[in-house]
């Protein structure tokens, strides 16, 4: 698509958007749809449409342009995400329109969807570590079983929904703004998305900001036995946080290793008796472990988490794990999920061939279950996503590098549980050319939305001001 071919989108009040965390007023904000085709090879395949939110700059100071923004996944939405997270963003939001977008196959863009709220419940509930042969059987069986309710349901977008052609909606959006150069803001598997686009539209890239870093070049079995160890090193981090509390507080262990050895056992023994909660649902392994993680992705959950386990072995009460279960799964307070883990799926499988056996994950479980007792073994089986998986995969979209890119800032967090920080230099080495790399010394993933003032500045000089750090510039 060329700048004259993209329709400019009819910008309306919002509705049905989230409300922000911080109750700020919405009246600004304006939404619109961007048509883009299905498959570009195909231009009878017809097209689908991009669901868009703006928040207008606000001065004072010259505006600068759009910023677009991707805050992960793959398969989270952007539009109420922006709506969500605006404040975070004001000092940005002065001098940019920000630009929110769920990408194809994800939220209000084409979603995909694969089975009903009542099956999610049962499958986020059920065992995703198999003991014995009848549980690996049914296992197994729940994996087929999604795919083919996949394929029925969304066959026609599966192909078409990887990052290649995502990257590529992003310049159609660029276009569609009136952009000559695209500012971009891609956190966790939004850098991997900036870097797809840096790599197909180099001389197109503006100001752009990657934080979270993921390296494509990974296989999935090196990028989840990575996050495993990455996740086990934040459980021993957020345990030795707790500990310092004292044991009234914490009366989980008197260090970070013992906090995160007795996690263990509280969530192991949910695989023999899940636990009760206030909603009536039951808290499963499977359910504890999600939970567990999600606790793990920012210093400011880590009290519910400590709470949520100090409930588990004193009340014998999952409510609080269950909770934030929920939000990583996507389920929402009346029962309804959004399409996180089916666009996450379909992303997943489309931007690459890596596909595993069970005799892989056997293979591969001790090197798993070492680098993280907790969490290594849903992770090993984990790698059974793509099994079976009706679309091949696309390993063209592992690569970004883009040496004549205008500097791009990766940002990497030195205790990032889901996005360790090893991959934040290794981004920077794919893309090569003038990328520079920032470092926190922090907990939690990603960096800007920890409220480390010092990345703060430094990320919003570089976008508002175009001063790029020194590659290795360090926050502490």
């Amino acid at each position: 698509m060329t700048d004259r071919t993209v329709p400019k989108p009819e910008w309306r009040r919002c509705a049905g958007l989230p409300a922000s965390a911080s109750g700020a007023s919405q009246s600004r904000y304006r939404c619109a749809t961007l048509e883009v085709p299905l498959d570009r090879t195909a231009p009878s395949s017809g097209t689908i449409e991009l669901a868009l939110l703006k928040i207008p700059a606000t001065g004072p100071g010259h505006r600068i342009g759009s910023l677009l923004l991707n805050f992960g996944g793959p398969g989270g939405d952007g539009v109420d995400a922006l709506a969500q997270a605006a404040p975070q963003y004001a000092t940005l939001n002065a001098r940019y329109d920000l630009i929110g977008f769920d990408p194809r196959g994800v939220g209000r863009s084409a979603p995909v969807t694969c089975v009903d709220d009542r099956t999610m419940d049962q499958i986020t509930a059920e065992d995703d570590t198999p003991d014995t042969s009848a549980e690996e059987t049914a296992y197994l069986a729940r994996r087929a079983s999604y795919a083919k309710a996949c394929q029925a349901a969304s066959g026609r977008l599966l192909p078409h929904v990887g990052t290649l052609d995502a990257a590529r909606d992003l310049d159609a959006i660029r276009a569609a703004v009136g952009d000559p150069k695209l500012n971009y803001f891609g956190i966790s598997y939004g850098t991997w998305l900036g870097g797809s686009y840096a790599h197909q539209f180099s001389g197109n890239v503006g100001r752009a900001v990657l934080d979270g870093a993921v390296d494509t070049r990974l296989t999935n079995a090196e990028l989840g036995l990575q996050q495993a160890a990455g996740f086990q090193h934040a459980l021993v981090d957020f345990g030795a946080a707790c500990a310092r509390l004292g044991p009234k507080a914490c009366p989980l262990g008197g260090d970070g290793e013992s906090v995160a050895a007795a996690a263990r056992k509280i969530l192991a023994g949910l695989d023999r008796k899940p636990l009760k909660t206030a909603g009536g649902r039951m808290l499963t392994q499977s359910l504890g472990d999600t939970g567990a993680a999600a606790g793990l992705y920012s210093k400011q959950a880590w009290p519910y988490l400590a709470q949520g386990l100090v409930d588990a072995v004193k009340r014998h009460d999952g409510t609080l794990l269950l909770m934030l279960a929920d939000l990583q799964n996507g389920r929402k307070p009346d029962g309804a999920y959004d399409n996180l883990t089916a666009a996450n799926t379909a992303i997943t499988c489309a931007d690459g061939t890596d596909r595993y056996t069970v005799a892989d994950v056997r293979r591969m479980m001790p090197r798993f279950r070492k680098a993280s007792p907790v969490f290594g073994p849903s992770m090993a089986w984990g790698l059974l996503q793509c099994t079976g998986w009706p679309v091949k995969g696309d390993d063209a979209a592992r690569e970004v590098s883009a040496p004549t890119a205008a500097p791009i800032l990766v940002v990497g967090n030195t205790g990032d549980p889901a996005t360790p920080y090893a991959w934040a230099s290794a981004l920077v080495r794919s893309l090569g050319g003038g990328a520079a790399l920032l470092t926190l010394k922090g907990e939690g993933h990603g960096a800007y939305d920890s409220g480390d003032a010092c990345v703060r500045r430094v990320v919003d000089s570089y976008l508002l001001d175009g001063l790029l750090p020194a590659n290795g510039a360090t926050c502490d």
